[in-house]
């Protein structure tokens, strides 16, 4: 079963840890194997798509700066009836951040959360009372990699105003409180093949809010509760059941989890900071493509 490994035509910028680089180590893993896998960029007009029946996403990082061209895409995997990992319908769903939505209908704790219309032009003060902070933060509900992202205080609203609003005009929004917590470290439980396979903690360096590594952020494996595993599990079991690979990240406030993303689309899964994370992702992907046979 001839496989496309989906990439993109940027930097891949994630460090080696425990002598594994997730974005450079895995595809020859696969490939030796014995996995027929090749990689493609996914905006690669030379591509000649059809010779696949397996499309797997996983570094097509740029998607949310080609939205369009991305789901233009997608259909036309479709139409060719190349089975996607994950699936369409789940990846559709979870590339914008409304989805949210769903999960807090369904009972579970998120981060609080107001989306903002593309062109909104209201007043901003009294989001700050709906969240209860003095300080938010701004991403869009299409993003990756904090793109497009701002930290807007209260005291600066007057001053920030203007380019808040020109900010609204490129799409859909999702304001957030600021959560203090996330200098104790955003939690991210990866899953593959829909069972639990290992956790790690993200902090920001000191003075900055985002994660990444790019930005200074440092990685430590955790060993959470059995409470808090169990209650990304439930998330999964609801909302990402059968998926080849998803990632439940978070912060624990007052003792509890709140969710801040679950991601389906093109996560990093840190599988060099598990023993055995490399070979569960593949079981999970032959478990994946016996499903197709």
């Amino acid at each position: 079963m001839k496989i496309a490994y989906i990439t993109y035509s940027g930097d891949l910028k994630y460090s080696k840890a425990n002598n594994f680089n997730e974005n450079e180590d895995l595809l020859p893993y696969l490939k030796n194997k014995g996995i027929d896998v090749n990689s493609e960029i996914w905006d690669d007009p030379t591509v000649d798509w059809s010779k696949y029946k397996v499309a797997l996403l996983k570094t097509p990082w740029d998607y949310h700066q080609k939205f369009e061209k991305f789901k233009q895409w997608l259909d036309h995997l479709e139409a060719l009836n190349i089975k996607l990992l994950n699936s369409y319908h789940l990846v559709r769903w979870n590339m914008d951040k409304h989805y949210l939505q769903d999960i807090e209908q369904s009972g579970f704790n998120i981060i609080p959360s107001v989306f903002i219309p593309q062109y909104w032009k209201e007043k901003i003060d009294p989001v700050f009372d709906q969240l209860n902070t003095e300080k938010l933060i701004i991403k869009p509900c299409v993003s990756g990699g904090s793109r497009n992202t701002m930290v807007l205080e209260k005291h600066k609203v007057a001053h920030d105003y203007e380019k808040v609003i020109e900010l609204f005009k490129e799409g859909d929004f999702i304001i957030q409180p600021m959560m203090p917590q996330i200098h104790d470290g955003e939690w991210s439980f990866i899953f593959l093949d829909g069972k639990y396979s290992h956790t790690i903690k993200k902090k920001p360096k000191k003075g900055d809010f985002r994660v990444q590594q790019i930005f200074g952020g440092t990685i430590e494996v955790i060993f959470p509760d059995q409470m808090y595993i169990d209650e990304a599990e439930k998330i999964i079991s609801e909302f990402a059941e059968n998926t080849l690979y998803a990632r439940v990240d978070g912060l624990l406030v007052d003792g509890h989890f709140m969710l801040m993303e679950l991601e389906l689309v093109e996560p990093f899964l840190y599988l060099s900071y598990h023993l055995n994370a490399v070979e569960k992702y593949y079981q999970a992907l032959i478990s994946k493509l016996n499903d197709f046979t």
